[in-house]
């Protein structure tokens, strides 16, 4: 990891050290072939570990592949949130795959890259939007989600991911 260099400003946020810039896996969820589908929400399994494939997302995950949009990634503290403003947030019911503690993923901007424990790293690609699923499996108005539901990610390079793994912003590639 020493030709990569760990951030130390982003358009989207101000770190004061080491520490803010470095979270952790605290969720891995992915909806599986064949999965049976859920009559009150969104279909996920709970996963320890799993291997994130370039130019896909989770190996073996149906909703991965959009381009731009293989993972959806949120931070741990904004699902405690929803989760106290009446929103269903087990692993999964938000349409998630990742959830890290530690790191505000909410504010990272479009272009920022993201080392996944020692090998897989993925980039931001948009705010997380929410739609009319969302809101049928939530039973809440799109309006009290928007702007709290992480960001889309795509994968640029491919590694396996554990819980518990560091998570770390890395510097601009330019």
């Amino acid at each position: 990891m020493s030709s990569r260099a760990v951030l130390s400003f982003t358009a989207a946020a101000l770190f004061l050290n080491d520490e803010d810039m470095m979270g952790q896996i605290e969720s891995i969820v992915y909806k599986p072939n064949g999965a049976s589908p859920t009559v009150d929400g969104y279909t996920r399994v709970n996963v320890n570990s799993a291997r994130l494939v370039a130019g896909h997302g989770i190996e073996g995950d149906t909703k991965a592949g959009g381009r731009g949009r293989h993972l959806n990634v949120m931070c741990a503290d904004t699902v405690s949130a929803l989760g106290r403003d009446g929103f269903r947030v087990a692993p999964g019911q938000l349409g998630e795959q990742l959830i890290v503690s530690g790191l505000d993923v909410d504010g990272l901007a479009p272009g920022v890259r993201i080392l996944i424990g020692s090998t897989a790293i993925i980039q931001v690609s948009e705010s997380r939007a929410p739609c009319g699923k969302f809101e049928r499996h939530q039973s809440k108005r799109i309006e009290e989600a928007r702007g709290r539901l992480g960001v889309m990610a795509s994968v640029l390079e491919s590694g396996e991911i554990r819980m518990g793994d560091t998570v770390t912003l890395l510097a601009d590639p330019t």
